[in-house]
């Protein structure tokens, strides 16, 4: 068994899950252990992105908007120009 991390072209839903409880995490530590400032705010600042990440994958799931999705090609060869229509013009 294959485990999938981006099903339908959006991140799963235990990834999406995974990210939003790394960042608030990490935001966590930074703001209750005893740590250096510069660590703190390192830690704080890539949690709260880290969480971004997983909170913006989520609503676009809930949209059903495919970001990792590869129908862009599709719709990049429909803008193509044949070379009979090239020839023509």
């Amino acid at each position: 068994m294959k485990i999938k991390r981006i099903e339908d072209g959006n991140l799963a839903s235990w990834v999406r899950l995974l990210l939003i409880v790394a960042g608030i995490g990490l935001a966590v530590v930074a703001l209750e252990f005893d740590v250096p400032s510069w660590v703190a705010k390192t830690l704080l600042l890539t949690g709260f992105g880290i969480g971004l990440v997983g909170g913006m994958t989520s609503r676009a799931a809930l949209l059903k908007i495919k970001p990792f999705d590869e129908s862009y090609k599709k719709a990049r060869k429909s803008y193509e120009v044949k070379d009979e229509e090239q020839d023509k013009s």
